[in-house]
This record gives C-alpha cells, structure tokens and sequence, in this order.
C-alpha cells in the first residue's frame, strides 16, 4: 500500500500576511506533507446578503479572506520549498484566478451541491479534492457524476464530519470502505478530530489515501481556538510515524533482511542446541 498524502489546510489561519503564509507552506514543508492548501473567498460572495445583514460575526470574516495577488507568491514558494500547491474556490472567477497556480483543486463540503463550481473546477482538466460531509450517498454519487460528466479524471473524495472540532465517536472512519466500494476512486480523510488515533485508525484500517489537517503554526491563527487545528508538534511526529509504518511493510517475500545476516550464524546449532552454529565455532577456535 502507498504511504498517504498529507495536506496541510491553512484555512484563515494565515492573518493575511504574506510572510506568515510563506511560514506555513516552509513548515508544512519540513514536517513532510506533500501540498500545502490555503482558502480563496469573499464574504459578500460565500454568504447571501439576507444573512449577512443580519450576522455582524459573518461579516467580520471578510478579515479572513486570502488576498488574491498573494496566490502567484505562494504558489512560487511551494515551487522552491517543493511541495504541492493547491486552493479551495469558493466562488466561480475564483476556479479561473487559481488555474494558473495550483496543483489540484480541493472543493469544500458546504459546495458540494453546487454544481457549477464542481463543472468549472472539472473543466480545468487538473485533479479535483472533494470533501463530502454532511453529504448522503446520493448526494456525494451525483457529484461524481458532474465532476466525471464535465471532464475530471483525477477524482479524490475526502470523508469528513462537518463539526469543529469532531468527536472520535462521530468520524464514522467506515464510511471511507463505502465510498471507495461504491464509487472507485482514490478516498481519504480531511480530521477535524485533532485525535492522533483517528488518523491512525483511517490510514491503517481503513486505507485512506490522502489525510488533510487543519495546521496552525503556533497557536494564534483565527481558527484555532476552535479546536479543531493541529500543532507542528504535534502533526509532525504523527507524519514520521506513518512513514516509518509504510516503510516497515517490506516485500512480504519471508526470509531475512540484510541486517539479519550477521545473527544467522548465532543461532543454535540443530546437533547441540548450543550457540553458535558449529561453523561459526570452528571459526572461533581457529582464532585461539
């Protein structure tokens, strides 16, 4: 089995500094995920405006929002530090201002019923991410079907719950298998869980093939507070580890490693059961 991806997700962590996006994409970098993914919205264009008159905490949000010619900037950085670069549209010229730029396309579970944005983003021809809590069965199926209509042949579907952060309890880390099964594609997980057993869980029983994790760098992003963000220190340790796992899976041929060489001639000896084997002691008597 592949070793998976891991995405570092920025949301509006990223305080609309550049300098502070360039620091997430070089610690994303160091701790080895392989695509950073930041977050391209308008307020006045994520929210209707019956809403948004009536929601001064929506529309304080619009602090959150990514500046657009930041997108040419970051993607260069990911370019230099060598890791992917990828952004959520969330608004239609959005799938334009980004096709330049970005490795793939990651689409939110709040659009999934759009489907203008899934055919624009599919048109593009890039890969496509999308993330599919909340959603029925049915619901994610007729996704699939106008993203593969519209000409996407690099489909990833993320499992997700919709909750900031989720409860172990309520990941429902099967639902991957199920849409693997139903829908033969790549699946993975986005956590919300910041549960270091629940990435585990989805990797290692259920084989998701990408994990994407909300990241802030030290606490003081928008979102942190919320819960549902991941540390350095704490993400990072968990990526080494699954490396390290998928690296421990070998060939499944039985027979010893190299490094083993060097104990075989230590075992017991079939006539005796005495150690080493009688060579290997022909060979320590010939040093006497």
């Amino acid at each position: 089995m592949k070793c998976a991806g891991f995405i570092a997700e920025i949301s509006s962590n990223h305080h609309r500094d550049l300098d502070r996006c360039y620091a997430f994409i070089d610690k994303a970098a160091e701790i080895g995920c392989f695509a950073v993914k930041f977050q391209l919205f308008k307020i006045s264009e994520l929210f209707a405006p019956e809403v948004l008159a009536r929601r001064e905490d929506l529309r304080q949000r619009k602090a959150w929002e990514l500046p657009v010619d930041f997108i040419p900037s970051l993607a260069e950085r990911c370019r230099l530090k060598d890791i992917g670069f990828s952004c959520t549209p969330f608004y239609l010229e959005a799938v334009e201002q980004l096709r330049p730029f970005v490795d793939f396309y990651k689409i939110a579970s709040y659009e999934l019923l759009w489907d203008d944005l899934l055919r624009a983003c599919a048109a593009t021809g890039k890969p496509v991410v999308l993330s599919t809590g909340m959603a029925t069965l049915t619901e994610v199926g007729n996704a699939v079907a106008v993203l593969r209509q519209a000409g996407c042949t690099d489909l990833t579907l993320l499992h997700c719950t919709s909750s900031y952060p989720t409860p172990p309890q309520e990941c429902n880390l099967a639902a991957i298998q199920t849409m693997r099964d139903t829908f033969d594609c790549q699946v993975g997980w986005s956590d919300h869980s910041v549960n270091p057993g629940v990435i585990f869980r989805a990797l290692y029983r259920w084989e998701a093939t990408m994990v994407e994790f909300h990241f802030d760098l030290e606490g003081k992003g928008e979102e942190f507070s919320a819960g549902h963000c991941w540390l350095p220190d704490q993400i990072g340790p968990i990526i080494d580890s699954v490396k390290a796992g998928y690296l421990a899976d070998g060939q499944g041929e039985k027979g010893p490693v190299s490094l083993e060489e060097v104990e075989r001639e230590w075992r017991a000896d079939p006539a005796d059961g005495l150690r080493p084997l009688l060579s290997e002691r022909r060979r320590w008597g010939e040093k006497l």
